[in-house]
């Protein structure tokens, strides 16, 4: 018998998932990045869920403010969730996902990609979360997405 590890805001990454999924469903792939974001947003708040859209996260050097960044999404203060539309997830998306997740302290970042006839996603964790190393070194990957 073996035990499965549970994700990590399971239970909310499997909401936000299911709302991008109708919406894909209803508007179906290639529009623009911008109408699936406000989509999204306006299912999650059909859900009951609280929804930042654009809420700007502060970076700091030395508890100094020296830029800012805007992710699509933010729900229930805890995932940060980028929409996109491109061909593939690639490293870049990653890596600003990474940032995002790093910067604003937030356990779980979702990319959801919207431009293919199935919905794709990728599950990025914070590096720095003491239970997200664990969990990746369980997998034998210190740097991989989950």
């Amino acid at each position: 018998m073996t035990s499965k590890t549970p994700l990590i805001e399971g239970e909310l990454s499997h909401e936000i998932i299911g709302a991008a999924m109708k919406v894909h469903s209803v508007l179906g792939p290639g529009l623009l990045e911008k109408v699936y974001e406000n989509a999204l947003v306006v299912e999650l708040r059909l859900r009951g869920l609280a929804v930042d859209q654009q809420r700007r996260f502060s970076v700091l050097y030395e508890s100094v403010p020296v830029g800012e960044y805007v992710p699509d999404i933010l729900v229930e203060g805890r995932i940060i969730v980028d929409t996109k539309t491109v061909n593939v997830i690639g490293d870049a998306e990653k890596a600003t996902m990474i940032h995002y997740v790093t910067h604003s302290r937030c356990p779980l970042g979702l990319i959801i990609n919207f431009s293919k006839p199935s919905l794709e996603w990728v599950r990025i964790l914070r590096p720095d979360s003491r239970t997200s190393q664990q969990l990746l070194r369980k997998r034998g990957n210190p740097r991989q997405s989950v």
